[in-house]
């Protein structure tokens, strides 16, 4: 059961069933607010405290319960506007974890890149086939896209599976602002899905953006990454778009490699916090 902890200008929740951290019993600390950076690490200190009791030895922060909620904090930006879905903090929320002990445990990024320079998107796997979602059924699609994302994600840091019906409950109701060219499936020469893609147009900056961010993909074969890529970056260029998002990617995955490589320019840079709590628990 979750619990919320209030101070004067300062407000967190104590979300008990958090990934594990180093195989530790873990907690997180989710929804925070603060004013300043003494509010809150002064309501960080009661969570700590309730956790402690509660028998974690780590806490992991800001997340809401897990990685399929909002986590991560912003760390540094060169001050452009927030984008659709993007993490958002307030100038308190990095001093206040820091000074209540939390470091960084794992670090992501987004960039932008300019479309106009991907006139002929580069080849790929010719066993891999690309197609767009034709807009029939999304409880089907999607189901497809949970299975696959049980074996893509398995493998990342702070990953927890959900079920089939919570995972529908969460993509099903952004259906209706969904492009079909930006929704993507790749299978291969059998017809098994091996890859999906979902892109979005950044409708946080208005109701005709000029910008679609590339929001989640993931793959089971080596290669499908990249065609899914290439037809996404491809199809937005030809859909009046003049740049993209690259959003929200792990520092250490093959995609700030690619993206670089395109021409990313990056523009904010997240964290997830983390304090060790009990280093002797088991």
């Amino acid at each position: 059961m979750t619990e919320t902890f209030t101070a004067a200008g300062a407000r967190v929740t104590l979300f008990p069933d958090a990934p594990s951290w180093d195989g530790k019993p873990t907690m997180a600390v989710g929804k925070f607010t603060c004013e300043s950076a003494e509010a809150g690490r002064a309501v960080l200190a009661q969570a700590e405290t309730a956790a402690l009791a509660r028998g974690a030895a780590r806490l992991l922060g800001p997340m809401d319960g897990n990685t399929w909620h909002s986590y991560r904090l912003v760390t540094e930006s060169d001050g452009s506007p927030s984008f659709l879905m993007e993490p958002k903090s307030g100038p308190a929320d990095l001093p206040a974890l820091t000074a209540a002990g939390f470091t960084p445990i794992a670090r992501y990024l987004s960039a932008r890149v300019a479309l106009a320079g991907m006139d002929n998107p580069p080849s790929f796997d010719p066993e891999i086939t690309v197609e767009t979602w034709d807009g029939t059924d999304p409880e089907a699609h999607f189901g497809q896209v949970y299975d696959l994302s049980l074996a893509a994600f398995a493998g990342n840091a702070f990953y927890t599976p959900i079920t089939r019906e919570d995972f529908l409950g969460m993509y099903l109701p952004f259906v209706p602002m969904l492009r079909r060219e930006f929704v993507l499936f790749a299978r291969n020469g059998e017809g098994a899905l091996v890859g999906f893609l979902f892109g979005i147009p950044n409708y946080g900056s208005g109701p005709s953006p000029d910008t679609v961010i590339l929001k989640t993909y993931a793959s089971t074969r080596h290669g499908a990454g990249q065609a899914l890529a290439s037809v996404f970056h491809d199809a937005a260029r030809k859909a009046g778009f003049t740049h993209a998002i690259h959003a929200l990617i792990h520092e250490t995955n093959v995609s700030a490699q690619r993206s670089e490589q395109l021409g990313g320019r990056l523009f904010r840079r997240y964290a997830l916090m983390g304090k060790v709590l009990d280093d002797d628990a088991r």
